[in-house]
């Protein structure tokens, strides 16, 4: 049950980080009008498929 319990953890660690990259690039649109870097969007989009691809496996 502990492996379970961490497992949700680290999920739950990973969408705050996400949830925070996220908010961080929509103020630089919304407030600065800054579009984020290519790398940026895919480095975060890269993040967002292997969470989704830990959280199907299980």
């Amino acid at each position: 049950m502990t492996d379970i319990n961490n497992k949700k953890e680290d999920v739950k660690m990973h969408l705050k980080d996400l949830r925070s990259e996220l908010k961080r690039m929509h103020l630089a649109v919304t407030e600065e009008l800054l579009l984020p870097e290519p790398e940026d969007v895919k480095a975060l989009m890269s993040k967002m498929d292997l969470l989704l691809n830990a959280i199907e496996n299980n």
